[in-house]
């Protein structure tokens, strides 16, 4: 049991992954002795050596290609984009060689390897330093993506990635890595890695969110209940595949669904999510569901971004549209 914040979690799970496993190897743009650029692979090399945590050139695309052929080799490498936005220059390494060689082989050559990307927005940075490419790798078949929002699920959720033997998109909301820490217990038994999870129950509407909008859809359920209405927050982990189950179960109780995300709204994860609740829960269903999510525009400067990004008021907005159809 330790307190840590997700930034020290997910250094935690990395680490433990790599003492239990000699075949992990990390990769990335200044992951070495500088230890990223958020701190999160802080001292791994000086403890695991150059030849398991690599300071690569600035190269994205040749950072995921040595990744495969390392992966091809028996290795399990875990790579990071230094930020989202830095991610597009492997893009082609990711969707035409990552995803689909274990099904080009006839499944005789499994993909074993991470690909770590901070994402979203709301630390101020300049353009490129706050995108949301995450519904790009879930529309990838062969990809699994997933988005951890919390220290106790950064900490088990990197390491069963890296077990996992197919290609995992890690998305890491920057601005959730030194929020605050919360107590980790190492020997818990951690959720599986692709199922959604119930945070906080209630009757009146149901909120989906993922990564860095968690934390605003427990903040609007907060908000919420001071004014009677009951809120039920479903942290969907889970990108690809979708684990709708308890979305599902919760909006034929419910009657009404809201989906939160950073990412652009048109074509974005909630578009897909409204489209399996509408098709599932059609007869249960007493409003449409309604997403809240970015503005159909490039990623604003970084002084403008509080009115670019989903926020409470504009959450509890779309609960009140709903309570009101």
């Amino acid at each position: 049991m330790a307190k840590l914040t997700m930034a020290k979690a997910l250094n935690s799970g990395l680490r433990k992954a790599m003492e239990d496993d000699p075949k992990v190897v990390l990769a990335g743009e200044d992951v070495g002795k500088l230890g990223g650029v958020f701190r999160v692979t802080d001292g791994l090399q000086k403890d695991f050596g150059e030849d398991r945590v690599i300071d690569s050139p600035l190269a994205e695309s040749g950072i995921v290609g040595t990744a495969v052929g390392m992966a091809l080799r028996g290795y399990r490498p875990v790579v990071e984009i230094q930020f989202d936005g830095f991610v597009y220059p492997a893009y082609d390494q990711i969707v035409t060689q990552v995803a689909k060689m274990h099904f080009r082989s006839g499944g005789r050559i499994p993909m074993p390897m991470v690909i770590r990307i901070p994402f979203g927005g709301g630390i101020g940075a300049v353009e490129h330093h706050s995108e949301s490419p995450e519904a790009q790798f879930a529309h990838t078949p062969g990809l699994k993506v997933v988005a951890c929002s919390n220290p106790t699920d950064a900490y088990w959720m990197i390491q069963q990635a890296i077990a996992s033997p197919d290609p995992v998109i890690f998305l890491e909301p920057k601005r959730q890595y030194h929020a605050g820490a919360v107590e980790v217990d190492f020997d818990a038994d951690p959720a599986p890695l692709f199922e959604s999870r119930v945070l906080r129950e209630g009757s009146d509407v149901t909120v989906c969110a993922y990564g860095p909008t968690v934390g605003t859809a427990l903040r609007a359920a907060d908000a919420a209940a001071a004014e009677g209405r009951s809120l039920e927050v479903i942290d969907l982990r889970t990108l690809s595949p979708l684990d709708l189950g308890p979305v599902e179960e919760s909006v034929r109780r419910t009657g009404r669904c809201v989906v939160v995300h950073e990412a652009h709204i048109t074509l974005g994860i909630g578009a897909e999510v409204a489209a399996r609740v509408t098709e599932s829960c059609f007869y249960s269903l007493e409003a449409p569901v309604l997403r809240v999510g970015g503005l159909d525009t490039p990623y604003p400067p970084a002084r403008a971004e509080h009115h670019w990004l989903p926020d409470l008021d504009r959450v509890l907005d779309a609960v009140d549209r709903s309570m009101e159809w």
